[in-house]
């Protein structure tokens, strides 16, 4: 089933038919981006939360449907305590729920009876009756509480289900760009070992031609294992990672490997501060904390109704007949000759009120506390975004120095290797100063993918990144995933 998500753009689809078993796949971040938007099974499974709301909402709902109630009896006495004969009932109502609270009903009551004394007779009555309290439990916003309720957790589980998705697109492109950084990382190793092989196979000529001491072939024999373990771990790391991602964007078992397509963002990227804090006070998780405190401020003026004192009006009217003959009583019915009407009061109120009275207490508690913790959540995203800034800020320092730092490297290394080659320099110093480089090439690989990640998490905390990638969910996925289940 397709996961029902509305993008700006059109969703990617990747039949696993298309790869062959251990195939490669070229992967741009884009796609990887909405395969997991589709495909992640945690983002699927958080979409049915806001669906199940959505039945419990249409069940509420079906407070207003009318109630239909048929009745029937039948009794044979032959009783010394009571009369001796028959009576049959037959009635039927149909009742009505208003928003008001109120309930409305229109009753037909048929009741037969044959007894000794007096002779048999039908009863009939025909009439509407009203209920409506005027205190507690009155209004719409009463009469809809259970609507409204499941309204509004649907609405803060939709928030929930967008935290989830901006933070699984964040860890998509962490991801996508440490698998990048690990390739890169193994391209240097790649590099470094094919040099420290290169100083083995010339040193090992050397020592034969008797230039250099035979101990020369042993540090740079060590420098070449050394470079091979090191080369297995990276290998080994890369294949971890596409594993991750592989995990993370649901890919078909027979995909091999990823490889990568777009490569990390070095531009400078400028921010204001104010305007990045305001960004950040609609973020999702800010948005279901409002819902929250909405939930509670509704139920709590609900709990604030129950400590009134109940009372109700009552009304009804009815047309009556009485008769030997069914046709005849109802004749009688219908000329309006035996009308019944009634209206009264109902008042009653425990005295002390002790549990409604705590309920309400309890309610406004929780809603204090729901707002102090809005409070901490909004001060606390103030302060991430001024720590995402200040790592774009420094990431984008550390491209440029790390830039200067792996110059550098490869200068002193040719230098290194010059020296070597008129020997004023040993395969150790040689080997010394291509691990400086090893270092100074995987900083500047650290740095960059770095960067990447310091405005893929200022874009998270800012609330962003999902508008950036082109990606918008709204309350009709959830409802379509309700309709789609039978």
């Amino acid at each position: 089933m397709r996961l029902p998500i509305l993008l700006s753009l059109s969703m990617l689809i990747l039949p696993t038919s298309v790869f062959s078993a251990e195939a490669s796949l070229s992967l741009s971040l884009t796609d990887a981006i909405r395969m997991a938007v589709e495909k992640n099974l945690d983002v699927r499974a958080e979409l049915f939360t806001p669906a199940q709301f959505e039945a419990d909402i249409n069940r509420n709902r079906s407070i207003y449907d009318p109630l239909l109630n048929l009745q029937t009896s039948y009794t044979d006495s032959d009783s010394a305590i009571s009369s001796v004969g028959q009576s049959l009932r037959l009635d039927s109502s149909i009742s009505q729920l208003f928003w008001t609270g109120g309930t409305a009903s229109l009753d037909f009551k048929n009741g037969y009876s044959n007894v000794v004394t007096p002779s048999s007779t039908w009863q009939t009555g025909l009439g509407v009756s009203l209920s409506q309290p005027l205190l507690r439990n009155v209004g719409r916003e009463a009469t809809e509480i259970a609507i409204n309720t499941s309204r509004q957790s649907k609405f803060a589980s939709l928030e929930r289900f967008n935290s989830l998705l901006l933070s699984t697109v964040a860890q998509v492109r962490t991801e996508y760009f440490k698998l990048h950084s690990l390739r890169e990382e193994r391209d240097v190793k790649k590099v470094s070992l094919e040099l420290a092989r290169k100083i083995l196979s010339e040193t090992q000529g050397r020592v034969k031609a008797g230039v250099l001491p035979a101990m020369e072939v042993f540090n740079a024999e060590f420098g070449v294992a050394t470079r091979e373990k090191e080369l297995i771990d990276t290998e080994l790391a890369v294949s971890n990672q596409v594993d991750v991602l592989r995990l993370l964007l649901q890919l078909d078992a027979n995909v091999g490997d990823l490889q990568t397509v777009d490569l990390p963002p070095r531009d400078r990227y400028d921010v204001i501060e104010s305007e990045a804090i305001q960004k950040a006070l609609n973020r999702p998780d800010i948005r279901e904390q409002k819902r929250n405190l909405e939930l509670n401020e509704l139920v709590t003026r609900n709990l604030s109704q129950k400590t009134r004192p109940d009372l109700t009006l009552t009304a009804s009217a009815q047309l009556t007949g009485q008769d030997n003959a069914y046709h005849q009583n109802m004749d009688k019915v219908l000329t309006f000759d035996y009308p019944v009407w009634m209206v009264g009061l109902n008042f009653s109120y425990p005295l002390g009120n002790g549990a409604a009275e705590n309920d309400y207490r309890k309610s406004r508690l929780k809603t204090e506390q729901i707002s102090l913790q809005l409070r901490s959540l909004e001060e606390t995203s103030a302060n991430e975004v001024r720590a995402a800034i200040r790592g774009i800020v420094a990431g984008y320092k550390q491209i440029e120095v790390t830039d200067r730092g792996a110059k550098f490297a490869e200068e002193r290394l040719r230098a290194f290797i010059r020296k070597n080659e008129v020997g004023l320099a040993t395969n150790k110093d040689v080997l010394d100063v291509q691990n400086d480089l090893d270092v100074a090439k995987s900083n500047q690989i650290n740095a960059v993918v770095g960067y990447a990640n310091a405005l893929t998490r200022y874009w998270q905390v800012t609330g962003e990144l999902l508008e950036r990638e082109g990606i918008r969910v709204v309350e009709g996925d959830a409802d379509k995933l309700y309709s789609a289940t039978r």
